[in-house]
């Protein structure tokens, strides 16, 4: 509980920008992100959650660029939207973003809001750090960083396990697990820029 108010303390010491702090949550698939996310922003008052799943290109889209079988890689992602969204944030007023449902897979447009009266906007995602273009230029507009470091194994186990809870047998979630999800994971964590905060399975 102590590091999670070392972190708590840190995001509250960065410096208002425009009356708002950007912090990006950034992790590999399965790493916490979201819980994460959910943690702090019920620490910190005058916050909200930005979720980068709001952003999956359609899969209608997907389908026509031979794609909707690598869903969740950095290429089926609106990258160009994204950005525009989260350079928007910076500016205090309300903004709409689309949220994902994944019991639908499909993605909800001005789904969520952030309130004129947010400060901290934590936006969380696999790919917030990807030193590739055109991801990079999304580095610039953090105020803070935070990067999720879980071991491939305790991901690899992970991942698997959210196949099997959605019904398929052990053979079938490896093969799902392995086709996708786990090189994503590999990807985020090998090519992500440095984090100003690192947190360390189990560090919190």
């Amino acid at each position: 509980m102590s590091d999670l108010k070392n972190l708590i303390d840190a995001i509250a010491a960065v410096p208002l920008r425009g009356g708002r702090r950007i912090i990006a949550i950034v992790g590999a698939p399965a790493s916490g992100k979201s819980t994460l996310a959910e943690t702090l922003s019920a620490d910190i008052p005058n916050s909200c959650i930005v979720p980068m799943d709001g952003f999956h290109r359609d899969n209608d889209d997907l389908s026509r660029h031979d794609l909707l079988s690598r869903k969740g890689t950095p290429e089926t992602f609106d990258v160009a939207g994204f950005l525009t969204i989260v350079r928007s944030l910076a500016k205090q007023g309300e903004v709409d973003f689309p949220t994902f449902d994944r019991s639908k897979d499909c993605v909800v447009e001005q789904g969520g809001k952030v309130l004129a009266t947010d400060e901290t906007i934590l936006v969380e995602g696999n790919y917030l750090l990807l030193d590739e273009a055109p991801w990079r230029d999304l580095a610039k507009c953090w105020d803070f960083s935070v990067f999720l470091d879980v071991p491939l194994e305790v991901l690899e186990a992970r991942l698997v396990q959210r196949w099997l809870d959605n019904g398929y047998d052990h053979d079938g979630a490896v093969k799902r697990a392995q086709g996708n999800d786990i090189p994503n994971a590999k990807r985020t964590v090998q090519k992500s820029m440095k984090a100003d905060h690192v947190v360390s399975l189990g560090g919190l």
